[in-house]
């Protein structure tokens, strides 16, 4: 089996005793891991999606005050931290597969010396248990496969997808969360419910991957589970959460809303100002409000441009003209107002968020109006992360982060898409989330599509990639075993000419194609360091003259497999007999004949087989190991995006493939093809630079509404 994919810094490879090379990984396991690594992302973001929902729950249903303050902080914590854990968990998951089968992946057990502890063991215990009675076939066959890969003893222990293991990097990222037992409990089921639950997919597609590869096919898949058994442990993981914490029907909405009054007071009066400060007005319902909204939602402009739809001034015209219509002064319900100035503010917050494009800004700008409207009547928008206006407007940012900002980009077949998502809210004067919902899963079926095709696509560049950092890599490899021979001394030039640029390529394509343990890179080797030897002064003759025929047969068909020009060949078999004849024959040369013009050469710089537009062979700064930005470049997971500041017009891309071998970092645009390529220093230069800033890909109204709250905290304080 191939294992030419090895994971070696190129700095290693061209000063070997400078650097400590990474371990050697096998492309093949590299795959498992980005693959294991995406699910369990997505797995970790419907934990935390949900996890807004379950603390609510148990704050609405909390007895006391202080258990509510309790689940409140832990939910704002959760919400800060989230990136972080996300992180840590990924961090850990990618380091722990750097050492796979070296060490135990949970390294030295916890000293179990207290309640909170022991509790907590049995809960992880619990959860493996379910994990190993569910999917333990499919778990053992991968571990068969990867010790098959890998050539070592490899227990489940050691095995870095383990049940144990995954629980062990989540509750080492939430270590410093400060939450109390309850609900690290809590969020171990959940861990459960959204991680572990699918896990079986992911040890099903590692499975299948290493087979067709060739590695244990032979062995029977284990059974896929069914959808009703899947559901069947959904429902045992709710069941084991106390009673009085399950998630049921949501009031957690008005909940959240009564705990902002406080919060919103300082906004009171932006909205119709002249209206709200009399007294006496007299407040319109709800009811009215949205039909009032409704009204305005037609007239929302296709491009919102600074003062070209003020919210609150369209308002406070419509109220004057109720007001001198019905005789009395009209104004809006406080409740109502503070809902106003929230989803205002939300939509502030978006509008300035550049880690949008902002042809989407103005889009998703468009929907103020019919979110407000979802907002007045259903507070569950505000706590419910799987509500369907919610997730509709984190569908679109997530999808739409990459668009092209040029104008050619605007008419894609995605922005086309939104824009009529946008314009059927805007045309429905209804506020039901059953519109939203309908809209969302037709948008959730076309990008599940498109990401598909882009995916594939991803691939193949991927594929690319890694295929030319092997070669990269081959070369180097081949560059230096010419250095060892070759830099320093003097020799015939027809010698350094042939094996510089003909024999390279035979080392090169046995290297590429069988190996560096194979016997056709060792037969390269040999047939290179013969001819060598069999052009110095030789001091017995006959033996020179029996290695020349089998050298030149050699010769000959390493040069025929590289398609040599055959004039070439021809003069430099010629000059290769001369030097063979040089050789044998005794000092000086023969009186009356004339020594062949032979022209010699020092190789006195280093050979670089360099290649247009590939610059990986030569060396390559060091990072500076304490700068922020090459922190940063090395947490760069693949789907991470950037926007590239360099271009006349910005260019958003996402890492899709990072090439260890040549120190490369790949990006793609949104259709998946190629754009940029960076090595770690080049990247953490152009972040310096501020060439290239790296986008927050979070969900927008997450992001939007922890930073409404923290700017109206911040408020308070001042």
């Amino acid at each position: 089996m191939q294992k030419e994919g090895k994971v070696v810094p190129l700095a290693a490879a061209i000063d070997r005793g400078a650097r400590t090379p990474l371990p050697c990984l096998p492309v093949l396991l590299l795959q498992v891991r980005d693959k294991a690594a995406l699910q369990l992302r997505q797995g970790l973001q419907a934990l935390f999606d949900n996890a807004d929902d379950t603390l609510f729950e148990m704050a609405d249903k909390a007895l006391d005050r202080y258990d509510q303050n309790l689940y409140f902080e832990a939910m704002r914590d959760l919400r800060l931290k989230r990136k972080s854990i996300e992180r840590g968990f990924l961090d850990t998951f990618y380091d722990t597969f750097a050492r796979i089968g070296q060490a135990d992946p949970l390294g030295e057990a916890d000293s179990l010396g207290n309640k909170a502890q022991r509790e907590r063991e049995a809960a992880v215990e619990g959860m493996v248990a379910r994990v190993l009675s569910r999917d333990g076939l499919a778990l053992e066959q991968l571990g068969l496969r990867l010790q098959s890969l890998l050539e070592r003893p490899f227990g489940e222990r050691r095995n870095p997808l383990g049940p144990a293991a995954l629980c062990g990097y989540f509750l080492d990222a939430g270590r410093n969360l400060g939450v109390g037992l309850r609900v690290k409990l809590i969020l171990l089921k959940l861990f459960e419910r959204y991680v572990l639950r699918d896990i079986d997919v992911l040890y099903g597609e590692a499975n299948q991957l290493l087979a067709a590869a060739g590695v244990l096919p032979e062995l029977k898949p284990a059974p896929r589970r069914r959808a009703d058994d899947r559901r069947l442990g959904t429902r045992r993981i709710a069941a084991d959460l106390p009673a009085d914490e399950a998630i049921g029907a949501d009031s957690a909405g008005q909940a959240f809303i009564a705990s902002m009054q406080v919060l919103l007071a300082p906004t009171r009066g932006r909205i119709a100002p002249r209206l709200q400060a009399h007294a006496s007005a007299q407040p319109i319902n709800t009811a009215d409000l949205l039909r009032l909204l409704s009204h305005l939602q037609r007239y929302v402009p296709a491009t919102l441009e600074e003062d070209d739809f003020e919210l609150g001034q369209q308002l406070e015209q419509l109220l004057l003209r109720v007001s001198v219509r019905s005789g009395t002064r009209r104004r809006i319900a406080g409740a109502d107002e503070d809902m106003i100035n929230l989803v205002g503010l939300l939509f502030e917050y978006i509008q300035a968020d550049d880690n949008l494009p902002p042809s989407l800004r103005t889009l998703l700008g468009r929907l103020h109006i019919p979110l407000l409207k979802v907002a007045l009547v259903d507070h569950g928008l505000f706590s419910r992360a799987s509500h369907p206006a919610r997730r509709l407007l984190n569908e679109i940012a997530a999808v739409a982060i990459g668009w092209d900002t040029a104008g050619e980009g605007l008419r894609d077949s995605l922005h086309v898409r939104v824009e009529r998502i946008v314009q059927r809210l805007l045309d429905d004067g209804s506020q039901a989330p059953a519109l939203f919902a309908e809209l969302l899963e037709d948008f959730l079926a076309f990008s599940h599509d498109e990401r598909r095709r882009n995916e594939l696509l991803e691939q193949r560049t991927r594929d690319a990639e890694e295929g030319r950092a092997r070669t990269l890599q081959a070369r180097q490899q081949v560059q230096q075993a010419l250095n060892q021979r070759l830099h320093g001394r003097v020799l015939p030039q027809a010698v350094v000419q042939m094996l510089v640029q003909a024999w390279s390529q035979v080392l090169l394509l046995a290297l590429l194609k069988q190996g560096e343990a194979s016997q056709e890179w060792r037969n390269a080797l040999a047939t290179m360091d013969t001819l060598l030897a069999s052009i110095t002064p030789h001091p017995e003759p006959q033996a020179l003259l029996q290695q020349v025929p089998g050298l030149l047969k050699a010769l000959r068909e390493g040069l025929a497999g590289v398609a040599l020009d055959s004039a070439a060949t021809r003069e430099f078999f010629l000059q290769l007999e001369q030097l063979h004849l040089r050789a044998c024959a005794p000092s000086p040369w023969p009186a009356g004949d004339a020594e062949p013009a032979l022209a010699e050469v020092r190789v006195a710089e280093e050979i670089v087989l360099a290649i247009a537009e590939e610059p990986a062979c030569a060396p390559l700064r060091p990072l500076d190991e304490q700068a922020a930005q090459s922190r940063m470049v090395r947490r760069l997971r693949i789907g991470a995006w950037v926007e590239v500041l360099d271009d006349d017009e910005p260019l958003r891309c996402k890492l899709v493939a990072r090439i260890d071998s040549s120190d490369r970092l790949v990006f793609a645009n949104r259709t998946g093809m190629k754009v940029r390529e960076w090595n770690s220093a080049g990247l953490a230069q152009a972040l310096r630079l501020g060439e290239v800033r790296l986008l927050d890909d979070g969900l927008l109204f997450e992001r939007a509404l922890e930073a409404v709250l923290d700017g109206l905290r911040q408020q308070q304080v001042h």
